[in-house]
């Protein structure tokens, strides 16, 4: 029997063949093996080909050769038992194990959500249709050309400098952060930024304060470090930092649009907010995840810049605006901590990719992306009027919206009977896919809500979804 077609070569799929048949017993210790002309005859292979694979049980010791006589198997070998391929070790994890085991069973990762839906409402995701890939594949190109030497070793783990100084220079124009562009650390994406926060700043059993419902990734990342979670409840002005408590060693927060519920954090509280800090000696982390996007009037500014005693750490991500795939974040540290997180992303993973840092310091820089940034503001903006319009033609006062004014996607709050789990699925069965609130929320939700994003679908597609999920409420 020859080979199977795999994109191996045929000398390593015969190789693999007898490796796994030396393993399973079926070739026992010192067993002579078949001749290489036998081989050859017998599958339809050339000679050469059979050399190759016992070359390679040669040199990785699964076979020993005798001059004159042929080739046996290696007494060493260990014969794997039929139970040892049926049952996994009984492995004992670290603490962090066990809460990444933990965290594994209660979020929904990217590759068990279900693909393929004629409406999806997605969450997170970038409007990659509008996205100017040819002038990003020029560019990268161009990059690649002319990479020196040096930049293909080992690289600054606060990120590439012309980066770091783009960054810097459009976070101060369109969100208003105080920062310097050594204050700037890229990061793989905003979630490895909210882990090594976690790291830097918080010893098992620190009280940290979070937003309820919020983000999961935030959530399980301080669960796996130890915090103690004191969940603060979330109202239409977002938290309210009177009921923060003076305990609370650090409180993450999503000011410009609270996730999931989209509320917008006002002055008044964000004030109050940075004054908690001050007196509690207490830090703020920012996670301004979309803060890109917004619809009504100018942009509310970020946190950070407000903060006049070095207090706020602040986030922010490309895979919104750009592509989740390119995996580049940032996080904009205070004075006093820049070192500490560089070291910090040292120990995590050296560094992130250089050439693609090139390639979007040059994408910033040359103005391209916030001309696209207000090419997809506009197109958003279509859709999110499509998405309201529908809601009121279809669903009328049935539901409650929140989080319209800025984001990517908004909340309906249906009536307080209605089954969160039990609309989803219904949905799901007519092509619709949704998300409920539900499983964002630390202590037990209040009411039923669910979550709809509108940067992935047109606005013939938005009617006819809502149309549909009209239906099912």
């Amino acid at each position: 029997m020859p080979p199977s077609s795999q994109d191996e070569p045929l000398f390593r799929q015969l190789y693999y063949r007898f490796r796994n048949a030396i393993l399973d017993g079926t070739f026992s210790p010192g067993q002579k093996l078949p001749s290489t002309r036998e081989i050859a005859e017998e599958i339809g292979v050339s000679r050469t080909v059979a050399l190759m694979a016992y070359e390679q049980l040669l040199a990785e010791g699964f076979a020993n050769g005798r001059i004159g006589s042929g080739t046996y198997v290696s007494s060493a070998v260990q014969v794997r038992s039929a139970r040892s391929l049926q049952h996994f070790p009984r492995i004992t994890l670290s603490r962090f194990g066990r809460a990444a085991r933990n965290a594994g069973r209660r979020i929904q990762l990217p590759s068990q959500a279900p693909r393929h839906q004629a409406y999806d409402f997605a969450l997170g995701t970038s409007d990659v249709e509008i996205f100017p890939f040819h002038a990003w594949a020029r560019m990268l190109q161009r990059r690649a050309h002319r990479i020196r030497v040096a930049q293909l070793d080992y690289a600054s783990p606060g990120g590439n400098l012309r980066l770091r100084q783009a960054i810097c220079s459009h976070l101060r124009r369109s969100r208003a952060v105080v920062c310097d562009p050594d204050q700037v650390i890229i990061v793989n994406g905003s979630q490895q930024a909210i882990d090594l926060s976690s790291r830097v700043l918080i010893e098992s059993g620190d009280t940290v304060a979070i937003e309820d419902p919020s983000y999961q990734g935030t959530r399980e990342v301080l669960r796996a470090a130890g915090a103690d979670l004191f969940p603060m409840p979330v109202d239409s002005d977002g938290l309210d930092p009177s009921k923060l408590p003076s305990a609370a060693r650090l409180v993450f927060v999503t000011p410009s649009h609270q996730f999931p519920t989209g509320a917008i954090l006002p002055l008044a509280r964000r004030l109050a907010l940075l004054d908690w800090a001050r007196r509690n000696k207490a830090l703020i982390v920012e996670d301004d995840y979309d803060g890109e996007f917004y619809y009504q009037g100018q942009p509310i500014e970020s946190l950070q810049g407000l903060d006049a005693h070095g207090r706020v750490i602040y986030i922010g991500t490309f895979s919104r605006s750009i592509f989740s795939a390119l995996r580049i974040g940032y996080l904009v540290a205070p004075k006093a901590l820049v070192g500490t997180f560089i070291a910090a992303k040292w120990l995590s993973d050296r560094h992130t990719a250089n050439l693609e840092q090139e390639t979007l310091a040059e994408f910033i820089g040359s103005g391209l992306y916030e001309r696209y940034l207000r090419r997809l503001r506009r197109r958003n903006a279509r859709r999110r009027d499509a998405l309201l319009e529908a809601i009121r033609e279809f669903l009328r006062d049935r539901v409650q919206i929140s989080g319209a004014g800025a984001g990517a996607h908004i909340v309906m709050w249906p009536g307080r009977g209605i089954s969160e789990k039990q609309v989803v699925r219904r949905a799901l069965t007519l092509g619709i896919l949704i998300y409920g609130v539900g499983p964002y929320y630390v202590r037990k939700p209040l009411r039923p809500g669910l979550l709809l994003g509108y940067s992935r679908l047109n606005e013939t597609e938005i009617r006819e979804g809502i149309r549909r999920l009209s239906e099912v409420l």
